[in-house]
């Protein structure tokens, strides 16, 4: 179980994970928020979401902040969740997970390429998409590059 929770340090405030949310079909940033909600698990911390629309701003926010997922839209319009993975994984150090979200299942293959860490495909499963939410905010973050 990973001690590294964002939390302020001499408080009572509660722990939480830090999910930043790309996509830019407000239909799909709904649904991943619908399907895990506030928490992925209960032995988790709450979840503060995170969501942004464009692809500069995934790339600005996640060099500049702490993030503990990541959660790509593959089929985004100007640039794809894909593509942002694999940038991300080259350029920043420690990257936090990332689950690429596909179009369908016959797309699974190509995300490899782009080195996420989980691939679903669509129509999402809200208790397959919650599972690998908490599976990946679970691992450890020596696993990570």
């Amino acid at each position: 179980m990973r001690d590294e929770w964002d939390v302020a340090e001499g408080t009572d405030v509660e722990p939480v994970c830090r999910v930043l949310l790309y996509s830019d079909h407000p239909q799909t940033r709904e649904a991943v928020l619908l399907g895990v909600g506030t928490r992925a698990a209960k032995d988790l911390p709450r979840i503060e979401w995170v969501e942004v629309a464009t692809p500069a701003m995934v790339v600005t926010r996640a060099e500049s902040e702490h993030f503990d997922l990541l959660v790509l839209d593959g089929e985004a319009g100007k640039a794809g969740g894909m593509g942002l993975c694999r940038q991300l994984k080259d350029e920043i150090f420690r990257c936090p997970p990332v689950l690429v979200l596909v179009g369908r299942r016959e797309d699974l293959w190509l995300a490899s390429w782009s080195e996420a860490d989980a691939v679903l495909a669509r129509p999402l499963d809200p208790l397959e998409l919650q599972e690998t939410v908490a599976r990946l905010l679970r691992a450890p973050a020596e696993d990570r590059r």
